[in-house]
């Protein structure tokens, strides 16, 4: 097998496969930064940004069969560690216009409905807040430069929507990375907007309404009926996350935030290692366990998609030798107190960055831990020594991405994998606080 490299080579690309739907596959892992399309030999070359997200997806690949357009792709690593711009096939990959930046430039391809500013304001606000935006027709077509408050927002942006369509089957966004460092807008109308400045004029001209064009509300063909603006950039991110379908029997609309787990072990379980488990699927508000019922706690989850994942995938779950049962709470919330822990502002909460990414690794528990943030000395030994306590290791992987230290530890059941789980993820080891989560990884 090939070293592991930024760049991914991918086989059987049919002339129907376009860039948009390559970057699909792999923008859910981290931002794609090159393009090569190997037109003539049925290839691709994707440079992702760094090595972590490369070796994630290709991870993921191993065990889930990508396929394009009802074609079947293979993946493995290039034997180029970096594509140079002569080789790329994408304008944007100048190093100059490949540096992130907080402005966007998106071009708007098979515009069949006409895009205002309001328009990209509902696309691109879910992702942070949008000072400005510029519109405007060039050669290339139409148009539009977004300025965010930070790069951050723009990088997040970019990494969820480029390639995406507005519009069912139209109107897909092209972005690239501006080299300007401010937007100056003169007008606040349907064709430029300062959001930080209300107060400018309008230029208002007499213009009749357009008709017979769907209604913004429409935007992007995964959007439940009615759902809000808001709910429009989780419904975004669910979609990069879950390749624009939801895992069957969840529905994405649950708004109840906390959760009653019972039948656990009293003799092994605390807050802690409930908060171990549950944040594989979501940011962790509160938990308590039940003083008057003690094999039953409450655990608030960030938000009511996060909450219903936790029940899809721990619903009949083995841990220390009891058969969870997961539901939804009557209560909304837990009350802060004495008796229940508080996870809000922790640094442990799994949700904080890589949101798309994190999502996209929600599973039900398996035999295979994947461990990282290990000491760079670390040997297979030690981990071992560390993990083994708790069943009876098949196999394990120790590994090196982007000069840090990884782990892959093999289980012979989900049950011994769920216990080294909750009971190793942010604990010590030489010295570092090591994350662990489940691997979808098949084998080693």
């Amino acid at each position: 097998m090939a070293e592991p490299s930024k760049v991914i080579h991918i086989r059987n690309v049919g002339h129907e496969i376009a860039e948009s739907d390559l970057l699909q596959l792999l923008q859910p892992f981290g931002l794609v930064s090159k393009i090569v399309m190997l037109r003539a030999k049925n290839q691709a070359l994707l440079q992702m940004e760094d090595i972590h997200a490369s070796v994630a997806a290709l991870q993921y690949y191993s065990s889930v069969q990508p396929s394009v357009r009802g074609r079947n792709v293979y993946m493995q690593f290039s034997s180029h560690q970096e594509l140079t711009t002569d080789q790329s096939s994408h304008g944007r990959n100048s190093d100059q216009e490949s540096e992130p930046n907080r402005i966007l430039l998106v071009t708007i391809h098979h515009m069949i409905y006409p895009i205002t500013v309001e328009v990209l304001h509902q696309v691109f606000k879910a992702y942070g807040f949008v000072e400005k935006i510029v519109t405007f027709q060039k050669s290339a077509g139409f148009q539009a430069l977004i300025q965010y408050h930070s790069r951050q927002e723009a990088v997040e942006a970019f990494g969820s929507l480029h390639g995406r369509n507005i519009y069912d089957g139209c109107c897909q966004l092209d972005i690239q990375y501006s080299n300007l460092s401010e937007l100056q807008v003169h007008y606040n109308n349907d064709r430029s907007r300062d959001f930080t400045n209300p107060s400018l004029p309008t230029e208002q001209r007499n213009r009749t309404p357009q008709q017979g064009y769907p209604d913004p509300a429409g935007l992007y063909a995964f959007q439940q009926p009615g759902a809000s603006y808001a709910q429009m950039g989780r419904a975004a991110m669910i979609a990069a996350a879950f390749s624009g379908t939801l895992p069957h029997g969840v529905t994405g609309t649950n708004e109840r935030c906390t959760l009653i787990v019972s039948n656990l072990n009293t003799d092994k379980i605390d807050e802690d290692k409930l908060f171990n488990l549950f944040s594989l699927y979501g940011n962790i508000v509160r938990i308590k366990i039940l003083r008057n019922k003690p094999d039953h706690a409450l655990v608030e989850m960030a938000d009511g998609l996060q909450a219903e994942l936790a029940v899809h995938y721990l619903k009949g779950a083995i841990l220390f030798g009891k058969k969870l049962e997961v539901n939804y709470s009557k209560y909304p919330n837990i009350t802060p107190a004495p008796d229940a822990h508080d996870y809000l502002n922790s640094s442990l909460n799994r949700f904080n960055s890589n949101v798309v990414k994190n999502y996209r690794h929600c599973c039900a528990p398996t035999k295979m831990i994947h461990i990282s943030a290990l000491p760079q000395e670390i040997t297979e030994e030690a981990i071992l020594n560390h993990v083994s306590d708790h069943g009876s290791v098949i196999n394990t992987k120790l590994f090196e991405v982007n000069g840090k230290r990884q782990a892959l530890v093999m289980f012979e059941s989900e049950e011994e994998a769920t216990e080294a789980l909750v009971s190793k993820h942010a604990s010590t080891l030489e010295g570092n606080t090591i994350r662990i989560s489940f691997s979808q990884m098949q084998s080693i």
